[in-house]
């Protein structure tokens, strides 16, 4: 299997049936109970495209060039940017948005929430859990365990990116909490079964040496934390950036500093004065 061909099968087919539905859907006016609505979900989606190829690709290609992860050079186009292949760009593409239209789907679709009320404490125990595996995991990166490299790469990756989800919208996140169950689990399971496919058939391979050598089926336990840990990211990340309870409470962070910048003015000028 080409790589172009995984994607064309995997991922091109379904984000075309589920573009069609989205399209019909915005015909019909259908609303995502709770969220913004419209542009703002397009622009939502287009954004979280961006940020995946900015933070992932120099991962990625940290992970290619020590050799943790490498592809069959006989079954990828030729085109390669740094060490990686133009179809693995092409990937975080068509995920994030295929994940952003899966989102808008079930948004569309599941009864909206009760009443919201914030919670600091949901926020900081959240964020202090994942704070403390991703020390584990750094000392792991760090302790030159081999076999734990791609594990503990994948986490020091994505948890810092997480953890400012939680510790900002924890709380929203829970209270959507039905929703994004709906939205990571199908998705997760469905790539990570795909994936497995193309790597039964030597479309990349994941260097044992490197992993752990657990495997669910023909799926590398550590590839199973990337998918998972990658559509936790979308799901989490359209979710605050267009949940009126979260754009309420970005609305009064905003205002907050802008009262504190007068504040800082007027101090400097004090301080400025008394010497």
């Amino acid at each position: 299997m080409t790589y172009f061909g995984f994607l064309s099968q995997f991922l091109v087919v379904p984000l075309v049936i589920f573009l069609i539905i989205t399209l019909i859907d915005n015909r019909r006016g259908k609303p995502a109970h709770g969220f913004l609505n419209g542009r703002a979900i397009w622009m939502a989606i287009g954004l979280h495209v961006l940020l995946a190829v900015i933070y992932t690709t120099p991962w990625d290609n940290y992970l290619v060039a020590t050799g943790v992860w490498y592809y069959n050079p006989k079954l990828i186009s030729g085109l390669v940017l740094g060490w990686v292949p133009i179809e693995e760009y092409t990937f975080f593409v068509l995920e994030t948005i295929l994940t952003g239209l899966w989102w808008w789907f079930l948004a569309r679709r599941l009864t909206p929430p009760r009443e919201f009320k914030p919670e600091m404490n949901i926020r900081i125990v959240s964020t202090a859990i994942l704070g403390a595996i991703w020390l584990g995991a750094a000392y792991i990166l760090i302790s030159s365990w081999k076999p734990g490299t791609y594990l503990s790469l994948i986490l020091v990756w994505a948890l810092p990116a997480i953890m400012l989800q939680l510790a900002y919208g924890a709380d929203i996140l829970w209270h959507h909490r039905k929703l994004g169950a709906l939205v990571i689990l199908p998705v997760f399971i469905y790539i990570s079964a795909a994936d497995s496919l193309a790597i039964s058939s030597g479309t990349w391979t994941i260097d044992p040496a490197q992993s752990m050598g657990i495997f669910i089926g023909a799926l590398p336990f550590e590839e199973a934390v990337f998918f998972l840990s990658t559509v936790v990211l979308i799901g989490f990340g359209l979710t605050l950036s267009v949940s009126r309870a979260s754009q309420a409470r970005w609305t009064i962070w905003a205002g907050r500093i802008r009262e504190i910048n007068p504040r800082i003015l007027s101090l400097k000028r004090t301080t400025k004065e008394s010497q």
